[in-house]
């Protein structure tokens, strides 16, 4: 196919695929994250800048060197994965340029419900769960963190140890009753 009739994506559509699966920033809001969100995310970064990229590089180069690019599998696949590693280069520096560390250690004690709690609840199905409410890009809904725009998240907020709060759904009203609430202790 000819390169002209192929929409090559931007760099601002590329990010955005790069957090499909990530509810977006509320319009206004900071990007809230852990230490340990923060932490990690600057670590895949650097391992992306430092290693990864540097390796990948050295393989386009030598591919490079063989002379005919055009059915060298190699070369396409090595600058493809470039371009791949560049995006998510820029996606994380982004996602690091708009977060705002927020520890929850300086709640340690409390029993309301801020950004970083582990909240144990009782829904009104009898059911008991048990959430960490994180940053966005820390979300992990199969070891129970929780992202503090979704709905859950919101319904616990401000509400402590004892109370009984409304989580709106599609399949209507679930009275969501506060069992325990633990942040981690401070370092």
């Amino acid at each position: 196919m000819n390169k002209a009739f192929v929409k090559e994506p931007s760099a601002d559509e590329d990010d955005d695929e790069l957090g499909a699966g990530l509810p977006p920033i509320p319009a206004g809001a900071k990007n809230y994250i852990t230490p340990y969100g923060y932490a990690r995310i600057r670590e895949e970064l650097l391992s992306l800048i430092d290693v990864e990229r540097p390796e990948v590089v050295k393989v386009v180069h030598w591919a490079a060197s063989n002379g005919d690019r055009s059915e060298n599998g190699d070369y396409i696949y090595g600058k493809r994965r470039l371009r791949e590693i560049d995006r998510r280069i820029r996606f994380l520096t982004k996602r690091l340029d708009l977060a705002e560390v927020v520890d929850p250690a300086v709640h340690h004690g409390s029993d309301q419900v801020f950004f970083g709690a582990t909240v144990t609840y009782l829904n009104g199905a009898g059911q008991e769960h048990t959430v960490t409410i994180v940053g966005i890009d820390e979300l992990d809904p199969l070891d129970g963190k929780i992202s503090w725009v979704s709905p859950v998240a919101r319904a616990l907020t401000k509400a402590r140890e004892g109370d009984v709060v409304t989580l709106i759904t599609p399949s209507g009203a679930d009275e969501l009753e506060i069992l325990e609430v633990r942040y981690p202790a401070p370092a």
